[in-house]
């Protein structure tokens, strides 16, 4: 029994080892067919759509718990064993001297229908936002002291959580925070900027 292991074992090492050897020399890659998708930048340059590096920023020390607990504003938090996504997530606070912020998002993953209603200082500034893959986004006048930003998921979309990229911005372009949100309906991903 063994020398029959042995030599089956000898017979499928000289055919694999054949087998690559003759593919070897023939291997060429076959070319994408779709014009859209880009051949990779090599590690020096940049994608011109990606966002200038993070300007330094100060941080503001805010606990989330302080924010979301007993916040009759804040779902409160409902994960169980293997779903991480059924609460509130803190995206930072940064200390600002801008006097106008552009935020803009998109969906994070694949575009599957995640909407997001967006609020600032807990009043409604964009009630229903489809999440696709272009970034779209606003500008907000910063006022004086806190200037809280509240993006609540209406739904999680085809495939949960609801997720979306985001990048905040100053007055003069810098990135203040770029990160991602991953929350379920009704939760609540928040930043705050305050104003000096």
């Amino acid at each position: 029994m063994k020398k029959i292991v042995f030599l089956f074992s000898i017979l499928g090492l000289s055919l694999h080892g054949y087998s690559q050897k003759e593919i070897k020399d023939k291997y060429k890659p076959i070319p994408a067919k779709n014009s859209d998708i880009k051949e990779p930048l090599p590690p020096t340059e940049t994608p011109p759509n990606d966002p200038p590096p993070l300007k330094e920023s100060t941080v503001l020390k805010i606990n989330p718990e302080d924010l979301y607990k007993n916040n009759i504003l804040y779902k409160p938090e409902a994960n169980v064993e293997g779903i991480f996504y059924r609460r509130n997530e803190y995206l930072g606070g940064f200390v600002t001297n801008s006097s106008t912020s552009t935020v803009r998002y998109r969906d994070a993953a694949f575009v599957d229908g995640d909407k997001i209603r967006v609020l600032l200082n807990d009043k409604v500034i964009e009630t229903e936002v489809l999440l696709d893959g272009e970034f779209q986004g606003f500008k907000i006048n910063l006022v004086k002291g806190i200037n809280k930003i509240d993006f609540e998921a209406l739904n999680e979309g085809s495939a949960s959580p609801n997720t979306a990229e985001f990048q905040v911005y100053d007055d003069k372009g810098a990135v203040i925070q770029a990160s991602q949100w991953n929350v379920g309906t009704g939760y609540k991903a928040t930043i705050i900027l305050y104003k000096e």
